[in-house]
């Protein structure tokens, strides 16, 4: 996602008093040479996880269409946005394809090659797009098999190995750092550790208090009164309630903070304490 933002603003050629489809990835991308002065959004796509070093999590084609094929033959397609997925439009997901660098439950956000300020799968350039996520426009999503995992708004990957579901919104800062989403919980019911604090029974200090603040300005407020710095029950409800709100179930949820979702919390509300 990095190099692709970094070429935000690059526009193609432009002769003959109109834009060519001149422009400097399809040279730099062995077997794409041909693609060049050719419609190149996926183009750049490929180029962007070549230089990423992971030219082999996603297709090498200056082809939507083979782009689609080429994650549905490895079952890494979905009708769901991910962090980092790419993201195909148009019938049969052929029109244009961009990589998605967040979502909300309403929009995805997107750095594409080969459109403009409006949104054309024909452009000029690199840019950052917010597109409607349930525009029927948007066709599917293929999810790159990052060995670092995924962060994902389809209910159906829950359980996956190294799949984090963030099914309303989710950005970078919910990408997990390798595996288990929440690699500081050593045990669903004990005490966690993260960022040198103590979650979960037995926990005291100030840290829970400010958590059961964001907790009550997150909505999810299980406190008769309180909440204060000794960790109780009703911490450890409220903390469910935040957890089965932003979608996360089963051992996600049972009331003992991860790493990701007190990360998700701090952004979030963290003014609160």
């Amino acid at each position: 996602m990095n190099i692709a933002r970094s070429e935000v603003g690059y526009r193609e050629g432009y002769s003959g008093g109109h834009w060519d489809n001149s422009q400097k990835f399809s040279p730099a991308v062995p077997g794409l040479e041909w693609s060049d002065e050719q419609p190149w959004c996926s183009t750049f796509v490929s180029w962007v996880f070549q230089e990423a070093g992971a030219r082999d999590l996603a297709p090498v084609t200056a082809s939507c269409l083979e782009g689609v094929s080429w994650f549905e033959d490895r079952g890494r397609f979905s009708e769901y946005p991910a962090v980092g997925a790419v993201v195909y439009f148009g019938a049969g997901g052929g029109s244009h394809v961009g990589i998605v660098t967040s979502y909300t439950a309403d929009t995805i956000y997107t750095v594409e090659g080969n459109t403009n300020d409006s949104g054309s799968a024909e452009g000029d350039g690199v840019y950052r797009k917010a597109r409607s996520r349930k525009s029927s426009y948007v066709y599917g999503y293929g999810y790159p098999a990052y060995p670092e995992g995924l962060v994902v708004a389809d209910p159906g990957w829950k359980g996956r190995k190294g799949v984090t579901y963030f099914g309303q919104e989710a950005s970078e800062d919910d990408l997990p750092s390798g595996g288990n989403s929440r690699p500081d919980k050593p045990a669903p019911s004990g005490q966690v550790v993260i960022d040198g604090l103590p979650y979960g029974p037995g926990a005291e200090g100030d840290h829970i208090t400010r958590l059961g603040r964001m907790l009550v300005a997150a909505g999810c407020s299980a406190y008769a009164e309180g909440p204060g710095p000794v960790w109780t029950s009703a911490d450890a409800a409220s903390m469910r309630k935040y957890q089965l709100k932003i979608g996360d179930t089963g051992s996600e949820a049972d009331g003992i903070p991860g790493k990701l979702q007190l990360t998700r919390l701090k952004r979030e509300f963290g003014k609160a304490a």
